[in-house]
């Protein structure tokens, strides 16, 4: 009963309402491809960089979202990503000693430290995978020496994985990491020799079978690189804020750091030796994890397995522990009655929550994207070229194009470094923010109120504020064409008002 509502519970603290901003522009290329029956390799969406290279590494994420979608609606997407995301945590489970007790609550607070990365995004493809990759390639945590492996499937799944996501970096990482740690190993002495070279050529073959199969995609050789360009790109690295160091002053990374002192705290404590391939894959994760809030999860799969293991070593012979290894029993026909009703309980608010989040999808979209701004620039067919904020690129992809093209949205390797610098300027008005909006024509500008350009241009000659409500701003410029040159605001139930001549003047 325990293991059944843990992995129920998993799956319900995992499955989310659809709100990341890439989600959509991921949701109208798999619409594209689908129709076309073609992959793009150039932008189709800017009117800034219309023909830039653009290496579609999600592409079979993004057949899946968009048929799901047509298929199964928003719940569909919302079941499946918990399944994924619920699902790397399961097999981390199933890695860990202490079970179900003590690997149930690591697994927990695994999954809570990895929180603020949860989505309908195609990164949560990869963190599936890699769970997988760890629990062939480790094995159980804590064994003395894993069984013979059935590593080879990993290859299969490597060419699935390199036409789901860019994160197929990750599983080839994991094996050069599992290789290193072996060779570790047989200089510290801990394998014998012989056993330690056949490992180590195993582990050198699949590397090189992996990283062929990577191959076989539509990208070729090119994806190859594009994980390394992605972490070398200065201006990602810069205001993409999931590539940054996770803030511990927010409360949603306090999680992460309590597993962090937890797990090293457990292995001081316990007395018991941990390999030094395990060691080397912690210490490696961890790293990466205090670098940038995207590795955050790997931690978690590497290090939850771990602190099972070692606070399984503390309390398995203390007397008051005794009910963590208590040998399961078969419940009489009363208990199992009461099991069963407490499995069926949590299903159903399992089903109830999705329910919810269903139905709770279009306020959910309300409340994070410019729906009525987008309704007003359709409606009153405003002047093209348009500026837009970063995040809601997607979300314009998703709802105006073609009609409209965007300025810019969330695949930064495709605009490259140094426009993503000249936007940030142009965003918050500095420097010379004014040649850019000159140098591509832009016509209509629809950004949150509150930013830097939105001050600007309230001030700026030739540029009217036609639009406001809490959300966004449209501002275009003086004798651009089309509908809407008097200002409209929008109230709390959404509700267009006319403004008194002393609020147009403010």
């Amino acid at each position: 009963m325990f293991v059944a509502v843990l992995l129920l519970g998993l799956f319900v603290m995992t499955a989310r309402a659809v709100d990341d901003p890439d989600f959509w522009w991921h949701l109208r290329t798999g619409e594209y491809i689908v129709q076309t029956h073609s992959i793009p390799h150039h932008d189709i969406y800017s009117f800034t960089n219309p023909g830039a290279p653009w290496i579609a590494h999600e592409w079979l994420s993004e057949v899946i979202f968009y048929s799901v979608y047509r298929g199964l609606g928003w719940g569909g997407l919302i079941v499946l990503f918990g399944i994924v995301i619920g699902g790397a945590f399961a097999l981390a489970y199933f890695r860990s000693q202490g079970r179900p007790y003590i690997a149930g609550l690591a697994i927990l607070l695994g999954a809570v430290a990895t929180y603020p990365t949860w989505g309908v995004r195609p990164q949560m493809i990869s963190l599936l995978f890699t769970s997988i990759f760890l629990f062939v390639l480790l094995g159980k945590n804590g064994e003395a020496r894993p069984p013979t492996r059935p590593s080879w499937w990993l290859v299969p799944l490597m060419l699935l994985w390199a036409n789901l996501h860019a994160g197929y970096a990750v599983g080839l990482a994991l094996i050069l990491a599992v290789l290193a740690g072996t060779l570790l190993e047989r200089a510290l002495g801990v394998l014998p020799k012989e056993e330690a070279r056949r490992e180590v050529r195993h582990l050198a073959l699949l590397f090189v079978a992996c990283t062929a199969v990577a191959l076989l995609n539509p990208n070729g050789i090119h994806l190859l690189s594009y994980p390394i360009e992605t972490l070398r790109s200065h201006a990602q690295q810069t205001y993409i804020s999931e590539w940054a160091s996770p803030d511990f002053h927010q409360g949603r990374f306090q999680p992460f750091l309590a597993m962090l002192f937890l797990t090293f705290i457990a292995m001081a404590v316990s007395g018991k030796r941990q390999r030094p391939r395990d060691l080397l894959l912690l210490a490696a994760t961890a790293y990466a994890g205090m670098r940038s809030i995207r590795h955050i999860p790997i931690f978690a799969l590497v290090a939850a397995p771990i602190l099972a293991e070692h606070v399984h070593a503390i309390v398995k012979d203390r007397t008051w522990a005794a009910w963590v290894d208590a040998p399961d029993r078969e419940p009489g026909a009363q208990k199992a009655a009461m099991n069963l009703i407490v499995v069926m309980a949590v299903l159903t608010f399992a089903l109830l929550h999705v329910a919810i989040l269903v139905k709770r999808q279009p306020s959910t979209e309300a409340e994070k994207y410019p729906e009525a701004a987008v309704t007003y620039v359709r409606q009153q067919r405003l002047a093209a070229p348009i500026f837009n904020y970063y995040d809601w690129g997607g979300y314009f992809i998703w709802k105006l194009y073609p009609t409209y093209r965007v300025y810019i949205d969330g695949r930064a390797d495709v605009y490259g470094d140094k426009f993503l610098d000249s936007f940030a300027d142009l965003y918050r008005a500095q420097g010379d923010w004014r040649t850019s909006l000159e140098k591509y024509a832009v016509q209509t500008v629809v950004l949150p109120p509150k930013t830097g350009l939105a001050t600007a241009l309230r001030h700026e000659p030739g540029w009217s504020n036609v639009f406001e409500d809490k959300q966004a701003a449209i501002f275009i410029r003086q004798g651009s064409g089309g509908a809407g040159r008097e200002h409209v605001s929008v109230s709390p139930t959404g509700q267009s008002q006319r403004p008194s001549v002393s609020e147009i003047g403010h």
